[in-house]
């Protein structure tokens, strides 16, 4: 009997027939079983487990303090809900930028430890040894190019990344090195929609944007922003497509007044 295109498993093979076909790839961050399951069976191409656990799960102002252990046990929880989808893993901070031999060990734990099929690692050139050393571990690497979260304190700020021209063309020296170093896949992130279709054209491997504008070969967004569970975050390039705060606050005010009214449980409620 053949199998059905949508029970076979993505893999990075996958996303370059993928960009070869023009299909876009679709990709969304979760963080435990229960929404990784939803998002599995509706059909999503790619999950990241991102370090922006740090913030929609942990409460922190930065990705930096989330530790290895805690992406792990988030990635354990994401994979046990996945049936078909290719999920990535974003090395944290501080678990692969001082030397390559570090970056090595933190891949092949995530790898070991979570049953994650590829990892996810910021920055162009300057952590070059470090992903040739992941890649030659056997490890698929996504590279993250543009604003770069975990480097936020030597931006300084959110803002778009590249509009000057030294660091379009920095970007587009990085991307080239990434995949020349063995990356499958390249995400880019706040760079002009421009620049990102000049950096997709020119590479061989899909680029996956997130306000880098239609032109990359597929977009991914923190589901906490999509689904409308966090409304503080406004950017220009996020589409909500639910706004779920508002939906699980009526519905908590509503089992609230049910509890304190004794309407909740009824009688066909009860044993």
């Amino acid at each position: 009997m053949s199998v059905h295109k949508e029970n076979r498993r993505v893999t990075t093979h996958t996303l370059q027939k993928m960009k070869a076909t023009g299909e876009q790839i679709s990709m969304l961050t979760a963080y435990d079983f229960s929404f990784a399951r939803l998002f599995d069976a509706a059909g999503i191409d790619v999950l990241l487990v991102g370090d922006s656990a740090s913030n929609v799960m942990a409460g922190h102002e930065t990705t930096l303090p989330i530790t290895l252990d805690q992406m792990i046990y988030h990635a354990q929880s994401v994979v046990r809900g996945v049936q078909r989808c290719l999920v990535v893993v974003d090395l944290p901070f501080g678990t692969y930028q001082s030397n390559a031999d570090q970056a090595g060990a933190s891949a092949i734990r995530i790898m070991k430890e979570t049953g994650a099929h590829a990892i996810k690692m910021e920055g162009g050139t300057a952590i070059g040894e470090a992903v040739k050393r992941v890649v030659a571990a056997g490890i698929p690497v996504m590279g993250h190019l543009g604003l770069t979260p975990q480097s936020i304190y030597q931006f300084g700020t959110y803002t778009v990344r590249a509009r000057e021209e030294a660091e379009a063309a920095q970007l587009r020296s990085d991307a080239l090195f990434l995949q020349e170093a063995g990356c499958f896949a390249l995400v880019l992130e706040k760079i002009p929609a421009v620049l990102a279709r000049e950096v997709s054209q020119s590479l061989h491997i899909p680029t996956i944007g997130i306000g880098a504008g239609p032109h990359c070969n597929g977009q991914v967004l923190v589901m906490h922003d999509m689904l409308g569970i966090t409304t503080e975050f406004n950017p220009r390039f996020l589409r909500r497509y639910l706004n779920l705060q508002e939906n699980i606050t009526d519905a908590v005010q509503h089992y609230i007044r049910d509890v304190k009214s004794n309407e909740f449980p009824n009688q066909q409620e009860s044993y």
